[in-house]
């Protein structure tokens, strides 16, 4: 009954995450069986990056820097993105703004249970233990998804070239960012490190909902609702 308990714990986060965002898309609701399978795309993904994130520790090391950014941070974003964008980018049911963070958001919560389903049967984590890590590491996960999402669908909806391709490594590099500061936090800060991370997460999440706000007024499907209203 515990098991059951905690494996429902690691899980749940995860779902009740990505269902608030797919109930986000207000203009043009995505189909649900695309969205579950690039939330499936996420587990997939684990063994991989674990792979390469070995690799590169026996090879530059585990200094502190390295090990978030790098290694951590640069690996799951950068196969993250690499995925969407070969997958997801040029897809026809990518047709608005919001798509972007949705889809980002899928894969990256998709990751973040299975990460969160390993952790739990590893260290026999306790209740308390899980909703902690729904607060931060699933949460996390879910930001840095919004944020690669985000500019995902300006880049796809962006006109010029230039401004493509800066959305494009904007996409890439801001999560990766963000994910290393908030990973070097929680490897280095042994110390009053929830006075960092909180304000960090209060910080994502307000950003994270702004972009919401931001790309579903950016909906070509917003301008053809109003208009069925006039």
């Amino acid at each position: 009954m515990l098991f059951f308990s905690i494996a429902t714990a690691a899980v749940a986060p995860g779902i009740a995450l990505l269902t608030y965002f797919y109930l986000k898309d207000k203009y043009d609701t995505e189909p649900l069986h695309i969205v579950i399978k690039v939330f499936l795309l996420g587990f997939l993904i684990v063994l991989p990056v674990m792979i390469i994130q070995r690799g590169l520790t026996l090879w530059l090391g585990d200094g502190p820097w390295v090990s978030a950014f790098a290694i951590s941070a640069g690996v799951e974003e950068a196969l993250k993105w690499f995925v969407l964008f070969h997958m997801i980018y040029n897809h026809t049911e990518f047709d608005e703004p919001y798509d972007g963070i949705l889809y980002a958001a899928a894969i990256s919560l998709g990751f973040a249970t299975v990460e969160n389903v390993i952790f739990a049967l590893a260290s026999h984590a306790s209740i308390g233990t899980m909703i902690v890590r729904a607060l931060l590491p699933v949460s996390g996960h879910a930001m840095f998804g919004v944020m690669m999402g985000y500019y995902l669908g300006r880049a796809k909806f962006s006109t010029g070239k230039g401004s493509r391709r800066k959305f494009l490594a904007f996409s890439l590099l801001l999560p990766l960012f963000w994910h290393g500061v908030y990973d070097w936090i929680l490897e280095n800060v042994t110390q009053y490190w929830i006075w960092f991370i909180v304000p960090l997460m209060a910080f994502l999440w307000y950003g994270g909902i702004g972009k919401m706000y931001r790309a579903n007024k950016r909906s070509p499907f917003r301008l053809t609702e109003a208009r069925g209203q006039d």
